[in-house]
């Protein structure tokens, strides 16, 4: 414990004089393990090695490769998921590229259970979608980058286009609400309850809430939708 000297003003009231007097109180130090549970706290780890693809499995079409130290879609449909367990009260950061001037892919989060194949994932959690350009398969800005496919529409289109262009989610799960920042721009803010579109095709994700923790992943959509990821991290929310 540290002493804080205090220097009080006490009139004598014989002499009239004023002087002061220091009086000392114990002051708590701070103390280097607050420090490092911080630090311990606010890391991120990486999920992803640049090597190869330890603690991650695929399941459904397609493959996901490991190339020039990023990881490469093949085909599809298919997921890539971490198999570390749920994930839930963190935040995700993930930097993904295009390899032509549009691509297709997502970010799975708040998957029930631990994915067999590709489309309970689809169904049952949430994707933070990756394609800049949802109109050329039919569909609007609730299927845009940043947005959770179908539920949300970006409230700004962030995503930059490839092939030359990194991007960055940054995506953060607290209990039942679910932010998602593209490039450093706020595009999702989502709520469970909220209010959502009626589904309009039958492959878009049924409605009703997802658990506060999930599965997670990466998407492979197709054979023509050929996305890069480079970095994948997770640190947990500090309140």
């Amino acid at each position: 414990m540290k002493n804080v000297c205090l220097f009080i003003p006490v009139v004598l009231l014989a002499g009239g004089l004023v002087f002061l007097m220091a009086a000392c109180k114990p002051k708590a130090a701070e103390t280097t393990a607050t420090t490092e549970s911080a630090v311990v706290d606010t890391a991120w780890k990486q999920l992803f090695n640049g090597t190869d693809l330890t603690g991650w499995k695929h399941v459904g079409d397609g493959f996901m490769t490991v190339e020039d130290g990023v990881i490469r879609t093949h085909g599809g449909m298919g997921l890539l998921y971490w198999t570390g367990g749920k994930v839930g009260n963190c935040q995700l950061h993930i930097e993904w590229r295009m390899e032509k001037e549009n691509s297709n892919s997502g970010v799975f989060i708040k998957v029930p259970i631990e994915p067999l194949e590709a489309w309970m994932p689809v169904y049952y959690g949430y994707e933070v979608q990756v394609d800049n350009h949802p109109e050329t398969s039919g569909e609007d800005d609730y299927h845009y980058t940043g947005g959770l496919y179908s539920f949300t529409y970006p409230k700004v289109k962030a995503g930059l286009p490839g092939p030359d262009n990194w991007n960055a989610f940054d995506i953060t799960i607290d209990g039942p609400h679910v932010t998602v920042l593209v490039n450093g721009q706020l595009t999702t803010d989502y709520m469970e309850g909220d209010s959502v579109p009626a589904r309009k095709f039958d492959f878009e994700p049924f409605h009703g809430p997802r658990p506060d923790s999930g599965w997670f992943g990466l998407q492979n959509h197709g054979e023509h939708d050929v996305v890069f990821y480079r970095k994948v991290a997770i640190r947990p929310i500090v309140k």
